[in-house]
């Protein structure tokens, strides 16, 4: 199967699932909190397909935890919606993991909101932050990126 890269070597992958009733506020309309729990399905999405999960990640000999959150909130997503949340990853040549995200509603194609996040490495014995890329993400890198040039 042919992975999506487009021009600046990313991935994206999609996922989509119901507006559950315990996201939403008394007004039916989903509290902020859970767009950034949002991206988090996203990437459990992505990990999934890519094996780039989490425990991938730690298997590996690494934590790699959430250094930053950017989120642009555009339009409600009310109880009865479905979310598409495509979550796009984005080459990097820090040691860092960067994904970009759009939130959209699948009914209407109307974009809810878009965000990226940061992850860095931090070796799970130590916790000292890795500054160089860990040898597995630089053969996942390869795996899934740049044999597809």
């Amino acid at each position: 199967m042919k992975k999506f890269l487009n021009e600046m070597n990313q991935i994206t992958e999609c996922t989509e699932f119901p507006v559950k009733f315990n996201e939403v506020d008394s007004l039916g309309i989903v509290w902020h909190g859970h767009y950034v729990r949002y991206f988090e399905d996203g990437r459990e999405a992505f990990g999934e397909k890519y094996a780039l999960r989490y425990l991938d990640v730690f298997e590996a000999g690494y934590t790699a935890p959430v250094v930053n959150i950017q989120l642009d909130y555009k339009r409600p997503l009310r109880y009865g919606d479905r979310v598409k949340v495509a979550t796009t990853f984005v080459d990097d040549l820090a040691a860092k993991i960067r994904f970009n995200y759009v939130l959209s509603n699948p009914a209407t194609g109307e974009v809810i909101a878009t965000g990226s996040s940061v992850q860095v490495f931090l070796d799970k014995k130590t916790a000292l932050l890795q500054l160089t890329t860990p040898a597995f993400f630089s053969e996942w890198k390869k795996q899934h990126l740049h044999n597809h040039l």
